[in-house]
C-alpha cells in the first residue's frame, strides 16, 4: 500500500467542502491514515513550499496557504499518489475533468482547493512534515 499527503486548502475549508472532499477520497478506496485541521503560520507555509521558493507564485501561494485553516490528511491505497492526483484534477479548474475535486470545488488556478504529493519521495517528506510517525495509522 502507498501513502500520499492530501491538503484541503483554506478556500475549500472556508467554503465548507471538507466533508465532501473526504467522502470523495473514501469513495475512491482511500483509507484515512492520519487527519488534522491546522492553520499554517506563514513561516510554516514557506517551509512546506520551499521547493518553489524561486518561482514567481511562491509569495502568493504561501500567503494563501496561511490565510486560514486547512485539513491535512495522510491517505493510503494502492497507487495512492497517482490516484489522488487523478481525482484532484488539473491545477487549473477550468481544465480539470468533470467530477474531479478541483472542477467541483476550486475557485481558481491559485485557490485550487487541494494539494497532493507528486511522487513517493515527496510523500515521504510531506507526511512527516505534518504527522509524527506515531500519528499515522
Amino acid at each position: 500500500m502507498e501513502k500520499t499527503l492530501g491538503i484541503i486548502k483554506p478556500d475549500a475549508v472556508a467554503n465548507g467542502y471538507v466533508g465532501k472532499i473526504l467522502a470523495m477520497a473514501t469513495d475512491e478506496g482511500f483509507r484515512i491514515a492520519a487527519l488534522r485541521m491546522t492553520r499554517m503560520a506563514l513561516p510554516t507555509a514557506q517551509a512546506f513550499y520551499a521547493i518553489h521558493k524561486d518561482k514567481p507564485f511562491y509569495g502568493e501561494l504561501t500567503e494563501y496557504m496561511s490565510e486560514g485553516p486547512c485539513v491535512v490528511v495522510a491517505l493510503e491505497r494502492e497507487d495512492a499518489i497517482a490516484h489522488w492526483r487523478k481525482i484532484m484534477g488539473a491545477t487549473n479548474p477550468e481544465k480539470a475533468d468533470p467530477g474531479t475535486i478541483r472542477k467541483l470545488y476550486a475557485e481558481s488556478f491559485t485557490r485550487n482547493a487541494v494539494h497532493g504529493s507528486d511522487a513517493p519521495e515527496t510523500a515521504a517528506q510531506e507526511i512527516p512534515f505534518f504527522f509524527a510517525a506515531s500519528e499515522v495509522y
